[in-house]
């Protein structure tokens, strides 16, 4: 047992930086000396309305410091990216090759219960009681125990901020534009809200030769950034009546019939139907945000042909798609070093969410 720190939700919309204990890893899981979290708005989304307490965080990497007696693929000393999506490689979507929707091992798809499947609750305690760890991971924390599927070692030139992103806002971003959409070379592509998320799908289209990148956003910092990251026209959108029709309207403009693919990554509800309406007769639509409140949808939006699709993870399998991306950021054709805006300490979370709410940052990271 060694004697660690996390930051730890109370369920109540607060959050400190606390003691933990966290104990040795059972024989299908490794103990990981956690170097670099990421923040994202999932981030923020648990600490507001999760059921407390848990440890936050799952984006990470770091080291890994004690194998269980079964684990054969990783030794200590390994150099590690955590990945939350584990499959099991044996139930009905994982045998359609749909491994990022697990029905057994998902922490998201079982209705919603983020912490389904966790691992035992003994391998971390807080105040003398088992607790759990945001998507079975909790990489808030100098320590964690978690299974050793989720652990993708690496052994490329990059460090550990950078890659602790990798495990979801750049997985999420780039894989929905490579594995979702499948976007094609000379094809137009906007994208809606250009964060952390939004970034990564710029850089997923460029990869993919895409001729048009319209980028939308009401941060002129973002929009600016996107530019840097690929983006090749940029949409400020305002407060106000009909902002959407104008930016299809731009849209139209530009692409001459609307765009073949749009992406939505903002998660504000509100903009839930807006890939559709960016999007040609025959295009695609990706919510990539995971919008779960109850929408009102005009079906004309759907006319004619349209696909609208809310991909989960981007069709991640971590044992494929990690190298792919970091050899993607060794041939220089995706920037990792240049998303993380700010790094922080663990005790400066509060000044982490404030960035990142109000456009400051395109990605923290938290590094112990």
């Amino acid at each position: 047992m060694l004697t660690s720190q996390a930051i730890i939700a109370d369920g109540k919309g607060k959050f400190s930086y606390e003691d933990i204990e966290v104990f040795p890893p059972g024989e299908d899981e490794v103990l990981v000396e956690v170097k670099a979290s990421g923040i994202c708005h999932t981030d923020y989304d648990s600490v507001m309305h999760w059921e407390g307490p848990f440890i936050v965080g799952h984006e990470g990497a770091g080291v890994v410091l004690e194998v269980g007696e079964k684990v054969s693929h990783l030794k200590v000393g390994d150099r590690v990216i955590l990945n939350w999506a584990i499959p099991c490689g044996s139930c009905f979507q994982c045998l359609q090759g749909q491994t990022n929707i697990c029905e057994r091992n998902s922490p998201v798809v079982h209705g919603g219960k983020w912490n389904a499947g966790h691992a035992d609750l003994d391998r971390t305690r807080f105040r003398d009681e088992g607790i759990l760890r945001s998507f079975n991971l909790g990489t808030m924390a100098q320590h964690t125990v978690v299974k050793a599927a989720a652990a993708i070692p690496f052994d490329t030139n990059i460090s550990f901020a950078p890659a602790s992103i990798i495990g979801c806002g750049v997985m999420t971003g780039v894989g929905s534009v490579l594995n979702t959409a499948k976007v094609e070379r000379g094809a137009s592509v906007v994208v809606i809200g250009v964060g952390g998320v939004g970034l990564n799908i710029i850089q997923g289209a460029k990869i993919s030769g895409a001729e048009q990148i319209i980028a939308v956003d009401r941060s002129a910092h973002r929009l600016q950034l996107s530019e840097e990251f690929g983006s090749t026209y940029q949409v400020k959108v305002d407060d106000g009546e009909h902002v959407l029709d104008k930016v299809k309207a731009e849209v139209w403009q530009l692409t001459g019939r609307g765009a073949d693919y749009a992406f939505e990554c903002t998660g504000v509800p509100a903009l839930g139907a807006a890939p559709l309406m960016m999007v040609r007769n025959a295009g695609m639509a990706v919510q990539v945000s995971g919008i779960e409140q109850d929408l009102t949808i005009d079906m004309n939006l759907f006319e004619w042909d349209k696909i609208y699709i809310n991909p989960l993870y981007g069709k991640c399998d971590p044992t494929k798609d990690f190298p792919q991306i970091l050899e993607f950021y060794d041939q220089g054709r995706l920037k990792l070093d240049e998303l993380i805006s700010k790094e922080y300490s663990p005790r400066d979370l509060h000044a982490a969410f404030d960035d990142m709410l109000n456009g400051r940052i395109a990605k923290g990271v938290i590094t112990f």
